[in-house]
């Protein structure tokens, strides 16, 4: 960076080239300094020296020697050269003698008048005067944004010291930064306000004090506002202002902008702070912005804004086009502000990695109607593969579609674009290529407009009377002109290995009608002439030529064409033939690094041998140490001195250099000398902060705050000049330099005024004076309280805390200092607020609760027996925010030697920083208890012999940083711990992970291990069992494994033996452990048998073996299935399934081969409980497993039933029947065994007559026998699994039960109609075959009741009774018909009617009658009507009341009403009769019996009732009829 100040009538008006780079590097060397010396020379001495140079003799012309003709007249000739010569010195020096008199007489002049001013002075001396003003101050009322100045003159002897007040305040203008501005020019003392605000009205005074007395001169300031309070106030609106230029405004710079780092893609503002006198809102100041001393113009790429005290520079599209040095210059009344910063920018992430970074600077030259030639600069290359070439692109003017130029990468920064369209605007951009891929695009170029750059040359302007312009086109001159000239002066204007650019002027005269242009082209001296642009019309005199060959010369010639036709052809070029690329330039000569400041280097170096068109230099650095190199520029630097910035303080660096040009980078250049980056040597800034700490009426004791910046060197002394305030010549206090910062000026006047300033020196030398501090009044001060603290600094600042630091009193008042009170108020704010109620008795304090990134002032206050002293000087504002990559003190314990330690490593560093280490804020310097080792960044705190009283808070500040330091509280706890860790390191044991342990493996063998958290290669180690070491031999195993820490024993056959005590010796280095493991007992027993199951499972394992024993699952239509997995079988393997010993053959063989085994049990309960066993067997042996479904087995395997069942249960269902209302679910398997309760109203309910509970394989039912208003109400079930519960529910009241309560009562009724209807139980057959003559009787018994009505009919005629068919009826069961001798007349259909009036049934028989001798006709069997219903039954039948019967009821194949197989109680007939069956309904011969479980009938949407068939006997079940199956009839009784 660089700030100058330079007048603008000063300014030169040729372009220069600014940076800041400039350098001057000095060595000097400063001695200790005895004695300082001035430089300056008298005035007599100059005036002596001046007077001599007047009088020296003017050059004369020496006297003729004697010579020959020959020789005079040379000499002659020569002479006279000379004396033309010698005439021209004179003028010169006669000129030098006159501006020298002029000089002199000046300096006489000065002289003179100090000497009278010193007499005055002298004389003036002797008089004692007390301050009177002589022009005093003046009122004063001004606009707002006005300056305003006060000023007023006074005399005194001895001269009075002014102070200015505001309203009674003093004035402080360090403050108020830029607002205040007070000076004192021969005894002109003015008080300048730069900007007004209405708040400055007030009363302003001047106090003028010296030892005589004080004077007081006041004056009112009235800072007015223009009408309109939220207007801005216009230039009419300032009285008495006439038109400001911005070229007169006072401008101070103040806040300037850095050097900046940016990335490709990112944006960046610069931006640069500012004080305006006057600050006028409609005329900001003047601001121009250059880069690389090129000036910048607003655009989308670059933002400016001037005003609210601020100059704003924003690129908010960084590409590396944008890296550079910009420079901000403002005009002021006094010439030019300039501040100047380089902003860096990076490549962006590259595309692919590995790929080179973006081109830049793309521009478009030469362009003409469909042809233009763009050019760029190569991007730096570190780390990457080299650039193999470029792609070029191009985009017309408001399109966003990028069209690639060339097929092939060119090798060049240069590609001439043809085949453009006339009268568009293109844009390009460019892509590098390596071996790792594309590069992102460039930023695109400017836009440009393809035209013919040699049409305006047609043109030309004639002024006619000096005041009217005629343009003529050569057109016009031609006059009317059809096949145009031939065109002139072909050549190549480009020539390289990639391609030719052929040029020629237009033809003369050419014409009106377009032209284009025909080349062709032809090998030298053949004349054998080819046409090479075939395909396109070329307009422009330009066209690049890409397909020649190498090492053959060519010649063209040029044709102009238009529509009339085609010119001669021109003049042949010279043969023209591609050469070799010129190629990059040398590598750059020696590189120098040196150092430039805390965080940049400056690099310079010789430029190559061979520049071959330079474009610039690319600068690399590198850490030493470091294998990768990275950038430090971006964009080719065209100078050969260049400052690397953004490096890291304190770290050592390597630079090299490449050079640039079109076709690339050059070699590398030699690396630089390594060079750690600090600030250049320079002497020291001017020390500042100059307070009074003591005076005995003879003597002032002063103390001063350090230099800001040390100039690179250490300050080894200081200088104090001291003056009386009234007057200007400046006394040397101390000829030898003080190396504290605190000094007694002795041998002073009591009661007089002193100034005081102070000059550091150091390596380089001595700095500048700082400022002169106050006047101060030497008198003995007398007060009972203590002087002020002094010398107040900061540590450990961070974001939310800092430590105040400062000395004791030098003036301790009647009684010693006892404690220190601190204040703190925030920057520019006169508030202080006291942080420590109680007075600490330690001169340091940790302020916390600051806020982050806000800037407050401290002071201290001293106090002793008398009470509190004045406060110390405010001290250095100081900005709560930590150093960037600060770090904090670790406390730790050596891993080689074990000693505690505490450690900082320094986030900056300088070549002079040194690590001062405290404790509780004293500098501990040399310490038997502690040693401080400092290795580069890092410095360590070690204590020899650690104890309590090492506790205490320890700090460390780094010098000459910017204020980097940290502290640690080293507390008991942690010190314990420490050591703890120490005495481990220095007594060092093997750590372990896990002691000796053992683990049985497979075979039987026991395995002993433990594992180490380390061990190295060199460890050694031994088993010792029972007393006895054990080594790796027949039954032992031993080894280790140094990656893992694991030393284990493998132990084959293990054996009662083997009980004992087993130990493990481990030595590693100093390092050494054992672990052991004691295994007697009932340890050792579980071992053993543990050892000898795993050797029985291993020879199991030989043969055929179950790799999962049995276990259970359940399917989703919840079949349970037992399963096992096998292995180690073949095909002639078997397997078996029992029960209790019993095989179970099922119905799917097992596949062994498979791997799986499965046996499904089907609708699982209790039934099912037992042993269930599995045999695998072949020639190499058998296995066995066992499974046994009991107790808490066979409640697991309900629970998975239930799981499956209770997630797939439907809905309640109602369903209503003859007995009650019954509430249905329906699932995938219902079984009794499962948990599931019903609930009415949210009570259990049990079964009982009332409510009975049951249900069949597919559902859970409930039935409300005899329902009544007391059942109303929410009814639930609960289908519990062990984990789940689900519950289904059904509201059973409203018009739901009103429903259902009569859809019972219909039922009910229509069950007792059909229990007490009409029928026939049984005892008639279907087909009777009978021989004439013989008779027959048909009988049968009847139900009924009322008793029924009995019918018979032969052929649906109703029989009477008669002697030969006699019809009987008895008790009202027993029904007849005897027909006596039947004859073939007999021989038909005959049926009874059997009916009351709840119903009747009607059953047919076929009679047929034969002859004696005939053939018996097979029967025919008779189809008997279906029993006829009352018009009330219906498909649910009423219980039965009969009896039960003895045998199971068989379901008939055809009927759905099942037959009863009990005899009839028929008398028998004769023996020539051949009776059918003797029931109605004949049966089958092979009666299937019901099934255990009640089966409903499957797929039916309605569920089947309990059935009305009698009670069964015991141990059979009777089948659950569908609804449409009828009752069977009772049997006899």
């Amino acid at each position: 960076m660089a700030s100058k100040v330079i007048p603008w009538y000063k300014k030169k008006r040729v372009s220069q080239v600014k940076t800041d780079y400039a350098y001057h590097h000095t060595k000097s060397t400063v001695k200790q300094q005895t004695e300082r010396k001035s430089s300056s020379k008298s005035v007599s001495q100059v005036q002596a020296q001046a007077t001599e140079a007047m009088t020296e003799p003017a050059y004369t012309i020496p006297v003729f020697r004697q010579r020959t003709a020959e020789g005079t007249e040379e000499y002659q000739r020569v002479t006279t050269n000379v004396g033309k010569g010698l005439t021209v010195i004179q003028e010169e020096l006669h000129r030098m003698r006159i501006a020298t008199k002029t000089q002199v007489d000046s300096l006489a002049i000065q002289r003179e008048v100090k000497d009278m001013m010193a007499k005055r002075v002298d004389f003036l001396d002797e008089i004692p005067k007390m301050p009177d003003f002589v022009v005093a101050l003046r009122p004063h009322t001004v606009w707002e944004k006005t300056p305003v100045k006060l000023f007023c003159t006074v005399q005194g002897n001895p001269r009075p010291i002014v102070k200015w007040y505001k309203g009674g305040v003093p004035v402080d203008p360090l403050s108020y930064p830029g607002k205040y501005k007070i000076e004192n020019k021969y005894g002109v003392h003015s008080l300048i306000i730069s900007r007004c605000v209405v708040s400055d009205t007030a009363e302003y005074s001047a106090v003028a004090t010296n030892q005589y007395g004080t004077a007081t001169s006041k004056a009112t300031v009235t800072v007015k506002r223009p009408s309109g309070a939220a207007e801005s106030c216009h230039l009419g609106l300032v009285p008495h202002l006439t038109e400001i230029h911005a070229s007169k405004l006072e401008v101070t710079l103040l806040d300037r902008f850095s050097v900046s780092f940016g990335v490709e893609g990112g944006s960046i503002s610069l931006v640069c702070s500012m004080v305006v006198v006057p600050d006028l809102p409609n005329v900001p100041p003047l601001a121009q912005w250059y880069r690389d001393d090129k000036l910048l113009k607003p655009s989308k790429l670059v933002e400016m804004a001037v005003g609210g005290g601020v100059a704003r520079l924003t690129l908010p599209h960084l590409a590396k086009d944008d890296e550079g040095l910009y420079t901000l210059r403002i005009f002021t009344k006094d010439g030019t502000a300039e501040h100047s910063a380089y902003l860096f920018v990076s490549d962006a992430a590259p595309s692919a990695a590995g790929a080179p970074g973006a081109p830049m600077s793309v521009k478009a030259y030469d362009i003409n109607s469909d042809y233009v030639l763009v050019a760029w600069k190569p991007p730096n290359t570190v780390n990457e593969a080299a650039i193999s070439g470029y792609f070029v692109d191009r985009c017309e003017a408001g399109s966003d579609k990028w069209v690639q130029c060339n097929d092939a990468p060119v090798k060049i920064c240069k590609y001439p674009v043809h085949g453009l369209s006339v009268g568009h605007s293109y844009h390009f951009r460019v892509r590098a290529v390596n071996s790792a891929g594309i590069s992102r695009p460039s930023r695109k170029s400017d836009k440009v407009t393809a035209l013919d750059a040699a049409e305006s040359e047609r043109l030309q302007v004639i002024k006619i009377e000096g005041k009217y312009d005629i343009v003529i086109k050569d057109d016009d001159l031609e006059g009317y002109v059809t096949i145009p000239g031939e065109p002139t002066d072909v050549h190549a204007s480009e020539i390289f290995k990639s391609y030719v650019v052929l040029s020629w002027k237009p033809p003369s005269p050419r014409g009106r009608a377009p032209l284009w242009y025909v080349i062709e082209k032809c090998l030298a001296g053949t004349g054998a002439w080819q046409r090479i642009n075939t395909a396109v019309k070329l307009h422009s005199p330009r066209y690049p030529v890409f397909d020649l060959q190498d090492g053959q010369k060519y010649q063209f010639r040029v044709y102009s064409v238009n529509m009339y036709g085609s010119s001669e052809a021109s003049v042949p070029s010279e043969p023209i033939q591609k050469v070799d690329e010129d190629g990059v330039p040398s590598a750059p000569g020696q590189v120098v690094a040196t150092r430039n400041t805390k965080s940049s280097v400056f690099v310079q170096w010789e430029a190559p041998k061979h520049l071959k068109h330079l474009m610039g230099y690319y600068i690399d650095g590198r850490v030493v140490g470091a294998k990768e190199w990275f950038p430090c520029n971006h964009k080719p630097f065209k100078h050969t001195r260049f400052v690397v910035h953004g490096l890291i303080p304190g770290e050592t660096y390597v630079f090299r250099v490449q050079a640039v040009n079109l076709f690339g980078l050059s070699e590398e250049s030699q690396e630089s000398s390594p060079i750690a980056v600090e600030p250049a040597l320079a002497t020291p800034s001017a020390p500042f902060g100059i307070t009074m700490l003591s005076s005995d009426g003879s003597s002032i004791t002063v103390a001063w705050k350090s230099p800001k910046h040390c100039g690179g060197s250490k300050v080894n002394a200081y200088y104090i000049d001291k003056r009386n305030a009234d007057t200007l010549v400046w006394k040397e206090v101390n000829l030898t330099g003080v190396t504290e910062r605190i000094c007694t000026v002795e041998n002073l006047t009591e009661g007089t005024f002193y100034e005081f300033k102070v000059q550091a020196a150091n390596l380089a030398g001595v700095g500048v004076p700082s400022a002169p501090s106050i006047p101060m009044k030497c008198e003995a001060w007398t007060m009972e309280e203590p002087g002020p603290a002094y010398d107040l600094s900061f540590s450990e600042v961070r974001g939310q805390s800092l430590v105040l630091l400062w000395k004791a009193p030098v003036y301790t008042g009647a009684s010693a200092v006892t404690g220190y009170l601190v204040d703190m108020a925030k920057k520019g704010s006169s508030e202080f607020v006291t942080l420590n109620q109680e007075a600490v008795s330690h001169r340091y304090l940790q302020v916390t609760g600051l806020e982050e990134g806000e800037t407050y002032v401290f002071r201290v206050r001293s106090v002793n027996g008398s009470g509190v002293g004045k406060p110390s000087q405010l001290s250095e504002p100081v900005c709560a925010k930590a150093v960037p990559g600060t770090k904090e003190i670790v406390a730790g314990v050596d891993e080689e030697t074990g000693d505690v330690f505490l450690s900082l490593e320094a986030c900056e560093i300088c070549e002079t920083s040194k690590f001062v280490w405290s404790k509780n804020y004293k500098a501990i310097g040399d310490c038997p208890r502690v040693a401080v080792t400092t290795k580069g960044r890092t410095s360590r705190l070690t204590f020899t012999n650690p104890d309590k009283d090492d506790l205490g808070r320890y700090s460390v500040v780094v010098t000459d940083t910017d204020g980097v330091s940290a502290s640690h509280t080293l507390t008991e706890d942690a010190l314990n711990t420490m050591l703890e860790l120490s005495y481990a390191i220095r007594h060092p044991i093997v750590p372990l992970k896990h002691g000796l342990n053992y683990e049985i493996l497979e075979k039987g063998h026991v395995r002993f291990w433990l594992q180490a958290v380390k061990l190295s290669p060199s460890v050694s180690y031994r088993f010792i069992v029972n007393d006895k070491e054990v080594t790796s031999g027949e039954g032992h195993k031993i080894s280790h494994d140094v990656a893992s820490g694991i030393i284990q024993m493998t132990v084959d056959h293990f054996t009662r033996a083997n009980e004992g005590t087993y130990t493990v010796q481990i030595h590693d280095g100093k390092a050494k452990t054992q672990s052991s493991l004691v295994l007697v007992g009932d340890v050792f027993k579980v071992a053993l048998k543990e050892a000898e199951f795993q050797r029985k499972e291993h020879i199991r394992k030989q043969g055929p073996h179950f790799s999962e024993y049995l276990y259970f699952t359940v399917t989703e239509d919840c079949t349970v299935m037992l399963a096992c997995k096998v292995a180690n079988v073949k095909k002639e393997t078997t397997f078996h399934w029992y029960k209790e010993d019993d095989e179970i053959v099922p119905e799917t063989p097992p596949n062994v081969m498979s791997g799986a085994c499965a046996l499904p049990i089907p609708l699982f309960s209790r039934k099912d409980q037992g042993v269930f066993k599995a045999v695998l067997s072949d020639d190499r042996g058998k296995d066995t497993s066992l499974f046994d479904i009991s107790g808490q087995v066979f409640d697991d395997i309900i629970n998975a039933i239930a799981k499956i069942a209770g997630a797939s249960a439907s809905d309640l269902v109602l369903q209503c029947t003859p007995e009650g209302i019954r509430l249905q679910c329906y699932m995938n398997y219902y079984t009794e065994e499962m948990k599931t309760v019903w609930k009415h109203k949210e009570s259990k309910i049990a079964s009982s007559e009332k409510m009975r509970i049951g249900g069949t394989a597919e559902m859970a039912w409930m039935q409300i026998c005899d329902p009544s208003d007391k059942e109303k109400g929410h009814y639930s079930i609960e289908i519990s699994d062990g984990v789940q519960t689900h519950t289904r529910t059904f509201d059973l009241s409203g018009q739901a039960y009103t429903d259902a309560y009569e859809e019972y009562l219909r039922l009910k009724a229509a069950a007792f109609a059909e229990k007490n209807r009409g029928r026939v139980v049984g005892g008639l057959p279907d087909v009777v075959t009978i021989m004439e003559e013989k008779s027959l009787s048909l009988t049968c018994t009847v139900w009924g009741e009322p008793t029924p009505e009995v019918t018979w009919f032969k052929n649906e005629q109703e029989v009477a009774s008669t002697e030969h068919t006699k019809v009987t009826f008895d008790g009202g069961k027993f029904a007849s018909m005897v027909i006596n001798k039947v004859t073939p007349d007999d021989s038909g259909k005959y049926s009874i009617n059997v009916r009351n009036k709840y119903g009747g049934e009607f059953v047919e028989i076929t009679v047929s009658v034969y002859r004696h001798g005939e053939q018996i006709p097979e029967p025919k069997l008779g189809h008997p009507k279906t029993p006829a219903a009352t018009p009330a039954a219906t498909p649910v039948p009423p219980k039965s009341p009969a009896p039960p019967s003895k045998t199971p009821t068989p379901t008939p194949s055809k009927s759905q009403t099942p037959a009863s197989f009990m005899k009839s109680p028929t008398p028998a007939s004769t023996p020539a009769s051949t009776p059918g069956p003797k029931s109605p309904t004949p049966a089958p011969k092979s009666p299937t019996p019901a099934p255990k479980s009640p089966t409903p009938a499957p797929k039916s949407p309605t569920p089947t009732p309990k059935s009305p068939t009698p009670t069964p006997s015991r141990g059979v079940k009777s089948p659950t009829p569908p609804r449409f199956m009828k009752s069977p009839t009772p049997p006899r009784k």
